[in-house]
């Protein structure tokens, strides 16, 4: 994606968390461009949800996400939690 916009970053995270965390908004970028498997995508969301285990905050995240992107992380989380193993999401 050539969009020009932020992730949201907690100052607190270390190199390695902040990775984790762009790396799981770039798989829903993915899956709001062309598709993502849901099996990556699941993979991100659990190493996301280690970073971020707090529901609250992960609410705060992803709309700030959705601020600075206007892709709605949640659309994609929703839909993996809905369909079955090594499909394709795509929202």
């Amino acid at each position: 994606m050539t969009e020009e916009y932020s992730y949201p970053i907690d100052v607190d995270w270390t190199t390695e968390e902040i990775i984790v965390v762009v790396q799981f908004f770039e798989t829903v970028e993915q899956a709001f461009d062309q598709g993502v498997s849901s099996d990556i995508l699941n993979e991100n969301y659990r190493r996301f949800k280690n970073v971020v285990p707090s529901k609250a905050e992960e609410k705060t995240i992803f709309r700030e996400f959705k601020q600075s992107s206007g892709i709605e992380a949640y659309q994609a989380v929703k839909q993996l939690k809905e369909i079955e193993e090594e499909q394709t999401i795509k929202v």
